[in-house]
């Protein structure tokens, strides 16, 4: 006969279930259904023995079950590409700031800039029964977009911008965005731009596209001039591919890099080379963190507005949820970019850079 384990008290390991509380309790099952969920209509009597065998027999209501019935379980499903890059720290934060005073829950995971991950986490958090889902991207796979499709919760796809968004898509067009970068920096007189991308996740490879298309209206060919990798992008990832650039075109004049970190990596590769900055060469980077404006000298760089982003998709599903019930007019919602000017760029100079 096998025996269930027991903890240090002799109890067992199995999960405390309402029928022990109420046991303990000395009441009905009933009883105790209704103190957890309808308090007001128990004695003080009552909810104090309940609140004490609870406590002592560490019972967790089971949330879901309740929540199912009444068709609101309290939480946002969200799924983001890495739970590392700093990038989606301002835009979990809007998150949190929006939907916890509001009494939400939200869960998080991470696809790892995978679109079978993304798939399997989209599969996950549905199977929990959010009230509504959030996802960073619009590349999502077949499957997967389907499940979005028939899950009957508002679903908001964001930081891009989709042509046939599956609900409501907030975002900005990173095609746009990286032509424009590559544009200000032709606009400053360069012609041997250069460009560094990492990773290339859908996001990279759009903002590669708008470099390109820049560079072609100005007749100028890319094929040397782009550095690309798909490994993760870091400070030294970011020198690394720009001294590979440099080696391929000495005579580089400026560079686009794809985020802030490989900008970084490439301005600390001109220091260690002696290659003065904006003087002998001009950097832009993609972002906007933090450190851009601490760097020495400061970077420019393509301002995203990730809080922005995140808080109003949020407002938008907590609004559709517990406020009018009505998805906003516009659906496709193009919250733009900014390019932040500083001391990493400076117009090319007569005869020179």
């Amino acid at each position: 006969m096998t025996q269930v384990p027991k903890n240090s008290q002799g109890r067992s390991r199995r999960r405390t279930t309402l029928s022990d509380v109420a046991s303990h309790a000395g009441v009905s099952a009933v009883t105790v259904s209704r103190a957890l969920r309808q308090p007001d209509m128990v004695s003080l009597d009552l909810r104090e023995r309940i609140d004490v065998s609870v406590r002592e027999l560490g019972y967790i209501p089971n949330q879901l079950a309740s929540a199912l019935a009444s068709a609101r379980t309290g939480t946002i499903g969200v799924v983001v590409p890495s739970l590392t890059n700093i990038v989606f720290a301002d835009y979990l934060k809007a998150l949190h700031d929006i939907f916890q005073p509001a009494g939400f829950q939200v869960l998080v995971l991470n696809s790892r800039y995978a679109l079978v991950d993304e798939e399997r986490a989209i599969s996950t958090l549905l199977g929990q029964h959010p009230e509504a889902m959030i996802v960073a991207g619009i590349d999502q796979t077949d499957h997967a977009r389907k499940l979005l499709e028939n899950a009957g919760i508002p679903v908001v796809q964001t930081m891009e911008l989709a042509d046939d968004p599956i609900d409501i898509n907030i975002g900005l067009s990173q095609v746009d965005a990286g032509y424009a970068a590559t544009r200000y920096l032709l606009d400053l007189g360069f012609r041997r731009i250069g460009h560094v991308a990492a990773r290339l996740e859908p996001r990279a490879r759009r903002r590669m596209e708008g470099y390109r298309r820049a560079m072609e209206e100005f007749g100028q060919d890319t094929n040397l001039l782009v550095a690309s990798t798909r490994r993760p992008s870091t400070f030294a990832l970011g020198a690394e591919m720009f001294a590979e650039g440099l080696a391929s075109t000495p005579d580089m004049e400026a560079v686009f890099c794809c985020n802030d970190d490989l900008a970084l990596g490439a301005l600390f590769e001109c220091q260690r080379r002696g290659i003065r900055v904006p003087e002998d060469l001009s950097i832009i980077g993609f972002n906007d963190l933090e450190f851009c404006a601490s760097s020495y000298p400061a970077l420019t760089s393509v301002s995203t507005p990730r809080y922005e982003i995140a808080r109003r998709a949020a407002e938008i599903v907590l609004d559709v949820v517990r406020g009018s019930g009505n998805r906003p007019e516009e659906r496709r919602i193009d919250l733009g970019f900014t390019i932040v000017e500083r001391e990493s760029t400076r117009p090319k100079r007569p005869g020179g850079t």
